[in-house]
This record gives structure tokens, C-alpha cells and sequence, in this order.
């Protein structure tokens, strides 16, 4: 049984598999602003890349702009990537034979994370502080990030559920704990 949970969020749910499909897309605005941003990114890469061409061999701005643009091209690869995730890109949770799987899937690739239900410990909410600089700049648009639920897995904490609002994230936890509880009944069962 399919539920729309928003515009962005959906939840399957047949027998034995609950998936979950977090879409990244942005408001019309902020993806023209995000792509302009990028393409304006990119045009001072090739103006400061022209520039150092017409300088003479010796001229040690030559050094300094080789430097500015590995520092932008890192930079340009991150932005890149962020704007094909807002495009293209969702977060995608499945449950199914007592493994849960989460996947980032930009255009279709991107690594697959399983983690055993049995191993699974303190799903929940993750408490963030809305006031930290670092939840700011990690809740921003022009970034991959903004998980808002999260759980160990062997000691290891994993975060997910990218760009979650308060309502989604309620629903779907509720959704994502009934899930694991029967998944861990019928492990048990076995």
C-alpha cells in the first residue's frame, strides 16, 4: 500500500517490505538559486584560469592562481555534486528480510548501507539544536545534509532521513519503528 506522506515523501508498505523514498528536491526558487550560484561558481573558475594563461611563465601570481583554483575546483566538485543531489537525487530506506537498507541515490547510483534489524539500538528523533551554527550550515540548501533521525548500529551512530520536516519525521519514525518491530518478531520466529 502506497502513502504520500508530502510532495517529497512516500512509504510503501506490502507484505514483509517497507519502503521509504525522501526526494531532494527545493522550491523553483532556491534550485534557480542554487544553479545560478553554481554557474556563476563556475564562469570565475574559467576567467581565473584564462587570466593565468596570459601571464608570462616567471610571474609568480601564476603560483598564486594554480593554487586558487585546486581550492575551487574542490570546491566546485562539492557544489556539483550538491546540485545533481537537489536534481536528482533521493534518499531511499527499504526494511525487507530483516535487513534495512539505506541508499543516497544520485541519478540512480550510489552506495547501499545494510544494517541487521537485530543489530539496530535507540531509533529515533536525532536532538538537534536549532539555535547551533552547525545545525544551521547542515540544514542549509546548499548542502547534502539535514538528517533528522538516526540510530547505533554496533556502536556506530548512523544519520538519516535528509531534509525531513517535523511532520514528515514523525510519520515515517512511526512507520520505520512498526516496521522493525515486525521485522524483529519474525526474526525471532525463525
Amino acid at each position: 500500500m502506497m502513502e504520500i506522506v508530502s510532495e517529497r515523501v512516500s512509504i510503501d508498505r506490502t507484505d514483509g517490505r517497507t519502503s521509504v523514498v525522501i526526494s531532494a528536491r527545493l522550491p523553483k526558487r532556491k534550485e534557480a538559486l542554487l544553479l545560478a550560484w553554481f554557474l556563476c561558481w563556475l564562469l570565475i573558475g574559467a576567467y581565473v584560469a584564462y587570466e593565468r594563461t596570459t601571464l608570462a611563465d616567471g610571474d609568480p601570481l601564476r603560483q598564486f592562481m594554480l593554487a586558487f583554483l585546486a581550492f575551487w575546483l574542490y570546491f566546485a566538485v562539492k557544489v556539483g555534486r550538491t546540485v545533481l543531489w537537489r536534481l536528482k537525487g533521493f534518499e531511499q530506506w527499504r526494511l525487507k528480510d530483516g535487513v534495512l537498507t539505506i541508499k543516497d541515490s544520485i541519478l540512480g547510483y550510489g552506495k547501499a548501507h545494510t544494517y541487521f534489524v537485530e543489530n539496530i539500538q535507540k531509533l529515533g528523533a536525532l536532538n538537534l539544536d536549532p539555535s547551533s551554527f552547525k545545525h544551521q550550515l547542515n540544514d542549509s540548501f546548499w548542502t547534502i545534509g539535514g538528517e533528522r533521525l538516526g540510530f547505533e548500529h554496533l556502536g556506530r551512530k548512523v544519520a538519516f532521513g535528509k531534509g525531513l520536516d517535523a511532520v514528515e519525521t514523525k510519520r515515517v519514525l512511526f512507520v520505520l519503528q512498526d516496521a522493525l518491530r515486525a521485522a524483529r518478531k519474525e526474526a525471532a520466529a525463525q
